[in-house]
């Protein structure tokens, strides 16, 4: 299933009413969004997901409602964010039997650094135990791997199918598609730049900007891969005013809020993050029109 992973892949932000609890309920309807916009896969429970708050059983709920609400259509990759080997092992234990495609998975994420030993044993106990492809989610700021040790780790650990390059460097993505992994999977989380992230060769993307304004994310990728520069250039530009509108502290609350303009019952972020705030709902508001995504009137 790994090797269909391709293309723009939302990940997709986890549906809490006011008092935290999840709401399993407003997940299809997401998926039935991202899906008709064109999206080429799905990825459940990371950082855009709030995947960080989820408790095991929360995240095994989660991954289990995206994958039945799929029905197969597109691919599902589920987000692991914990902090250590065994609480890994123990979440993707929990859905290797559901169908994923993948576990995207953050390096520990806590105040001590493993080194790159460490960090190689990490991810191959983690191959070892759960059977299933794992794509490195590159996002940690104090454990952020470097192309080296990210080549490193998928050429010791054949299960590690690719990475999920974060940040906004797009030189380190640069140096990371010429490491000459042919047969890896590198995708893009350089929201604001996936323009040249593609002309650079990335497989595809994963990023909250994706779940915000699905359609002109598949509409710029298959510009790219057109030929169309013009397009993706246009594109890109108003891509890029919707994520300046979205970038911050409270982002998966800010992506929640693009998509509930555009009918999705994307509910509340979990405290104590904050909702999006009146200027930030504003200029999302604008920049999706600027888009020529039709909004709702009124959205919570």
């Amino acid at each position: 299933m790994h090797r269909k992973l391709a293309g723009v892949i939302p990940p997709m932000t986890t549906p809490f009413r006011t008092d935290g609890t999840m709401a399993l309920e407003a997940v299809a309807g997401q998926v039935d969004f991202l899906v008709a916009a064109g999206a080429h896969g799905l990825a459940a429970g990371g950082s855009t997901g709030e995947g960080h708050t989820l408790d095991p059983e929360e995240f095994r709920d989660l991954i289990s409602a995206a994958v039945a609400a799929t029905a197969g259509r597109v691919p599902v990759i589920a987000g692991i964010i914990v902090d250590s080997t065994r609480d890994a092992i123990r979440r993707g234990k929990l859905v290797r039997d559901m169908g994923v495609a993948a576990l995207q998975v953050t390096p520990v994420h806590y105040l001590f650094k493993p080194d790159d030993e460490a960090m190689v044993r990490h991810f191959r106990a983690l191959a070892d135990e759960t059977g299933l492809p794992i794509i490195i989610y590159n996002v940690v700021p104090w454990t952020y791997l470097s192309p080296k040790l990210l080549a490193r780790i998928m050429r010791e650990v054949p299960m590690v199918v690719g990475v999920k390059q974060s940040a906004g460097d797009l030189k380190l993505f640069a140096d990371l598609m010429a490491e000459n992994l042919a047969d890896k999977l590198i995708f893009s989380a350089v929201d604001a730049l996936m323009y040249p992230s593609y002309t650079l060769g990335a497989h595809g993307s994963i990023a909250a900007i994706l779940a915000a304004a699905p359609k002109a994310s598949v509409d710029l990728w298959d510009a790219v891969k057109a030929g169309d520069h013009p397009r993706a250039l246009d594109l890109h530009v108003k891509l890029l005013a919707l994520w300046n509108a979205m970038v911050s502290d409270n982002l998966p609350a800010c992506t929640k809020y693009a998509q509930s303009l555009q009918g999705v019952n994307a509910m509340e972020p979990r405290a104590p993050m904050p909702p999006a705030s009146p200027a930030q709902r504003e200029a999302i508001r604008a920049a999706l029109a600027g888009l020529g995504v039709a909004v709702k009137a009124k959205a919570a």
